[in-house]
């Protein structure tokens, strides 16, 4: 395996810039995620990684030795791909065996390296059958046997379960993540889908418009995200965002737009917001975390209006107009609630989160 780095690396397409000036360190045996939005750059990237594509400027480095200029089989990577791509005439055997064979390596020691890529993967009895005798997961698990069995030194996953039922995804992420900790290779691992980002990765990179926007841990980029961006981007249901302006010059309590008053200072944990230079200024409120419950102490109370439920089973997601626009607050006792009801929302301090408001436009 080996550590990857990016320097300063930005790639564009005549006019139009898709990366910017990005840095990156990722260190021997880390499972790294690229996320965004559709068109931030991210597949860019991995194919940059992989020595499919040329950044327009920057370096690319692996165990610290300069790769711009070299192949992926020089760069020694595996891709796995959102298409499995396997050879419908060939045997499972055969699929994962087929770039030691090109590569001329000996029989014996193909049959060897893919028997044991097969026992990791679970495939020893699928070994002869043909792509079309397998389910939509069996081939996938295949598309990474043929990766594995390279030995490889750098992993790049390029969105390899978008194709599978939501059932089937769960269950690849558990064997991805089973993997991983066999073989510890280097992962860098492309998604659009922040669940399977937050579940795999030890650490996570977010993109947008080609620019990275923070790099931490899950629970890093869920309890301190440094933008409205990542803030909204990261948990399912997202964010909720209300615009407010300080009362006065002691900052300890908010005027939102409808006149409602907020008493809530910035908290000790919102390091990257400092509360002195600004004045226009977003709330963003976790769904899981406001609360139908009596305000306590340390609570902040948001009045509005039920404006509808969505049921999801487990609990309900409360649609509530506040300040003219509809927040969302998660019930996890499915209260007995009509629409058009005044409602009371218990929200901890602590779990507030503040963000200059231009960042938001």
């Amino acid at each position: 395996m080996a550590s990857l780095q990016l320097s300063n690396l930005s790639k564009s397409f005549n006019q139009t810039k898709v990366l910017e000036g990005l840095n990156l360190m990722v260190p021997e045996g880390e499972f790294i995620a690229l996320i965004g939005p559709s068109g931030c750059g991210k597949s860019t990237l991995l194919r940059i990684i992989a020595g499919l594509d040329e950044p327009t400027s920057g370096d690319v480095l692996l165990d610290g030795q300069w790769v711009n200029e070299l192949s992926p089989r020089e760069r020694k990577v595996a891709m796995v791909f959102q298409s499995y791509a396997l050879y419908p005439h060939m045997t499972v055997f055969e699929n994962i065996g087929f770039n030691l064979k090109i590569s001329k390596i000996p029989r014996q020691e193909i049959r060897q390296r893919v028997t044991q890529t097969a026992a990791i993967l679970d495939l020893e009895e699928l070994l002869e059958r043909k792509p079309s005798q397998l389910s939509g997961g069996q081939r996938q698990r295949v598309a990474m046997g043929r990766a594995i069995v390279r030995n490889p030194n750098l992993f790049l996953f390029d969105e390899p379960l978008s194709n599978l039922d939501a059932k089937l995804r769960v269950q690849m992420r558990d064997e991805i993540k089973k993997l991983h900790k066999a073989i510890k290779t280097t992962s860098i691992y492309v998604t659009h889908d922040q669940v399977e980002a937050m579940t795999l990765a030890d650490r996570i990179v977010i993109l947008n418009d080609g620019v990275i926007q923070q790099i931490g841990t899950p629970q890093q980029l869920y309890n301190t995200p440094v933008n409205p961006f990542v803030a909204g981007f990261i948990g399912s249901p997202s964010m909720n965002f209300l615009n407010g302006k300080w009362e006065d010059d002691h900052k300890t309590a908010i005027i939102l737009k409808d006149g409602t008053k907020l008493p809530a200072p910035v908290p000790k944990s919102n390091t990257h917001f400092d509360a002195s230079t600004q004045n226009d200024i977003l709330i963003g409120m976790r769904p899981e975390h406001l609360h139908l419950r009596p305000a306590m102490s340390e609570d902040i109370q948001v009045k509005g209006v039920l404006d509808h439920i969505e049921p999801t089973g487990a609990q309900n997601y409360l649609k509530v107009r506040v300040d003219g626009q509809i927040i969302t607050a998660t019930d996890l006792q499915q209260s007995q609630l009509q629409s058009q009801q005044p409602i009371e929302l218990a929200i901890a301090h602590k779990n507030l989160h503040f963000f200059a408001n231009t960042a938001h436009e």
